[in-house]
Formats: C-alpha cells, sequence, structure tokens
C-alpha cells in the first residue's frame, strides 16, 4: 500500500471523518487485520479564519513539503476551501495532491450530472478552485447562492458546522438552498464543505447530493490501494 499525507485541521470534526472514512475503505480490501499507513498534520483552523491568501498558501506547501520528505507518496487536503492552494502547491511538489474535485466530477459524471449547485463558505463558493476544475476537466457547469445567502452560509459553516454543532436552523436553511438551485436548473448538489455532510444527506434532501468527504476519502483509498 502507498503512504498518504494527510492536511487536516480545518476542521478536526472533518480530519476525523477522513481518518475514519479511509480506514474503513481501505479495510473493506484488505480486512480488519491491518490499515494503512497515514501522516496526518493537522493545522490550526485560525489560519484559514485570518483569510490571508499569501500566508495560507505558504503554510499548506511548507507543510507539504515535510509530508513528503516523511515519505508521503501523496497529499490529501481534508477540506475543500484550503484547495484554494492547489495551483500554488503542486507544481513545487514531488507527489501529487489528490484534488477533490477530481472525486467531485467523476461522481457527477458516474451519475450524468452536468449542471451542479455549490454550497459552502464564502471562500469556497466564491472561489474559482472547485469551478474552474470541474469545467475543465468534466465540462461540468457551476451555480452558487445569492450574495445574502453566502454570507449567511458562511455564518453557518465557521461559527457553527466547523465547531461540531448541527442545528436545526441550518438545516432548514440548506435544504431551502436545494430547493432554490433545483428552480435555476441545477440537476445536483456539491455539499462543498466536509461538515454539511454531517448535517444533511440525501434521503432529507430527496435530491442528489455530492457529498464531498465520502468521495475525497475514496479517492485517497484508491491511491493508497493504487487504483487511481
Amino acid at each position: 500500500m502507498r503512504t498518504l499525507g494527510m492536511i487536516g485541521g480545518t476542521s478536526w470534526h472533518s480530519t476525523i471523518e477522513y481518518y475514519r472514512l479511509i480506514n474503513e475503505l481501505v479495510g473493506e480490501k484488505i480486512g480488519t487485520q491491518g490499515n494503512p499507513e497515514l501522516i496526518i498534520y493537522s493545522i490550526n483552523i485560525e489560519l484559514m479564519r485570518e483569510q490571508d491568501r499569501d500566508k495560507i498558501n505558504a503554510k499548506y506547501l511548507e507543510v507539504s513539503k515535510k509530508l513528503e520528505q516523511a515519505g508521503a507518496e501523496a497529499i490529501l487536503i481534508c477540506a475543500n476551501t484550503p484547495h484554494m492552494t492547489y495551483s500554488y502547491i503542486q507544481p513545487k511538489l514531488g507527489i501529487p495532491v489528490l484534488h477533490i474535485g477530481e472525486a467531485i466530477g467523476k461522481e457527477a459524471k458516474r451519475q450524468g450530472l452536468k449542471k451542479l449547485g455549490l454550497l459552502g463558505n464564502k471562500p469556497t463558493v466564491t472561489g474559482n478552485f472547485i469551478p474552474d476544475y470541474l469545467k475543465e476537466n468534466f465540462d461540468i457547469e457551476i451555480l452558487t447562492p445569492k450574495s445574502n445567502d453566502i454570507l449567511r452560509s458562511h455564518y453557518f459553516v465557521s461559527k457553527e458546522l466547523t465547531q461540531g454543532k448541527f442545528t436545526d436552523e441550518a438545516e432548514n436553511f440548506y435544504l431551502e438552498q436545494i430547493e432554490l438551485f433545483k428552480k435555476r436548473g441545477a440537476d445536483g448538489v456539491i455539499l462543498g464543505c466536509t461538515e454539511l455532510p454531517l448535517l444533511l444527506d440525501q434521503e432529507t434532501a430527496k435530491f442528489p447530493l455530492i457529498a464531498t468527504t465520502q468521495l475525497h476519502a475514496q479517492l485517497a483509498a484508491d491511491f493508497i490501494l493504487d487504483k487511481s
């Protein structure tokens, strides 16, 4: 099996979910007698809250190089938003960064989805790192919420979900957003925050949801097992 370097901490709740899922997915193939070799570096989430792009890029490159030097054969960024660093760090590494957009695109293609709504915090929804990746590699169109709804979503993510707080108010808000996407012609919705799948599920939404955490973990497991 290949060794994977994981950059977590944003938030630690989702990092635990990634760790659990990767071990379970690999265990399904090799049995419970063993487990994959994972190197985890947990970053202080305050780095992301400062919203200093240069500082974030520098930190993720520093950590990625440490993981590479420690023996990691690929990097997995255990959150959606920090993928904003991908175009900066990937050219400077000798190992691949497993992009979350690859996991999203493969699942959308499998389901035949071509127009997707994107939910998450403000940097994820207003940034181009997921929409551009999906457009260039999978020809998928991305819809985003209205500006006021982006701010409200950012509040729920930063003040509640990443701190382990899951409320009925947040769930109702995101279900309303899914309905609005449906009216705009979306045929699916990306849960672009690694905590959102802990709040919403397919049965509740009654609409195709792309839960990035599960899919990204599967991409990681496939790499570890050399199935990519």
